[in-house]
């Protein structure tokens, strides 16, 4: 799927150097909604992608960001997925697990952490890109970094009151509050067991919750769940059996879900590919399956023209 829009890419040889940046390109209008993709080469060295015309990021969506192919298709490089921004100013961050190996991840994770707060923001989504997943947490730049996916937890999802994660090849869902995580310094205690899938293990969260709304992937399909009531209490709300290898990375407000493709292995869905918009705003999960095999059958339209 080929971006909607022309990009422009920064390179910059340091964390230091991208918190300048970042600072100069707010100057010129960048928000975070402007920010398309960040990934680190193996030197640790940073690629930032944002759009070529600034005037158009107030109409770009997080599932806009999720359907896009990064520029630098073909060049070896680790993707941020999300950064987070937690009371108190700790950081949370998911992305390749390769993050880890580079050495500067923690420091442009909190340079980006510090980024948005400058914006009045809690929060970067970025775009959709294939990768073994980890997720993160430091207090900050100087500090010691708690590797999440050491511990299991993946995909972690930032609540009003806390943490969700997934645990790899489980059929759980764990939940850690805010108020845990500041009384014992880091996220390495405190969690609760607060759901349990019936379609298998849980291969993917989408990145954020919406209207108290979080759509769950699993072995045997897709199950929504309710998290205005945590950690007493997670709802499920819809539940769509399927075994296709698509998953929910996102949602639009009141739109489309933005859905990917991957392959079904019991630790989490892999090879995926960027997110696809489908659905209308009138729309529920439910309706998803009859939607996806409608925009299957206009791809295969469409081939058949070119042919």
């Amino acid at each position: 799927m080929a971006p909607m829009f022309a990009t422009r890419v920064y390179h910059y040889r340091d964390p230091a150097a991208v918190i300048l940046g970042l600072k100069e390109l707010r100057k010129q209008g960048l928000t975070p909604r402007g920010l398309l993709f960040v990934a680190l080469d193996p030197r640790g060295e940073t690629n930032i992608a944002v759009p070529e015309d600034f005037d158009a990021i107030t109409s770009i969506r997080v599932g806009d960001k999720l359907s896009l192919v990064p520029p630098w298709e073909g060049q070896r490089v680790f993707h941020f997925d999300a950064v987070h921004r937690l009371p108190g100013d700790t950081v949370l961050w998911n992305g390749d697990r390769r993050l880890g190996d580079t050495g500067s991840a923690p420091e442009v994770a909190c340079a980006l952490s510090e980024w948005l707060k400058g914006s009045s923001a809690k929060n970067v989504f970025l775009g959709c890109t294939p990768h073994v997943p980890g997720s993160w947490w430091t207090v900050d730049h100087l500090s010691a970094v708690t590797d999440l996916h050491a511990m299991g937890f993946l995909d972690c999802v930032v609540t009003t009151g806390g943490i969700i994660a997934r645990k790899i090849d489980d059929r759980r869902l764990f939940y850690l509050d805010f108020q845990s995580l500041s009384q014992n310094g880091s996220p390495t205690d405190g969690w609760q067991e607060v759901f349990t899938s019936e379609m298998g293990n849980i291969l993917l969260l989408e990145r954020r919750v919406l209207q108290y709304r979080l759509v769950l992937t699993c072995e045997q399909g897709l199950i929504e769940i309710d998290v205005s009531h945590l950690p007493d209490l997670v709802i499920e709300t819809a539940r769509v059996p399927m075994r296709s290898g698509f998953g929910v990375v996102g949602r639009i407000d009141n739109g489309a879900f933005a859905v990917t493709a991957g392959t079904i292995e019991p630790w989490g869905l892999t090879n995926m590919s960027p997110a696809m918009l489908v659905g209308s705003p009138t729309e529920k999960l439910l309706d998803l399956p009859r939607t996806l095999r409608q925009s299957e059958r206009e791809i295969d339209t469409s081939q058949v023209r070119k042919d």
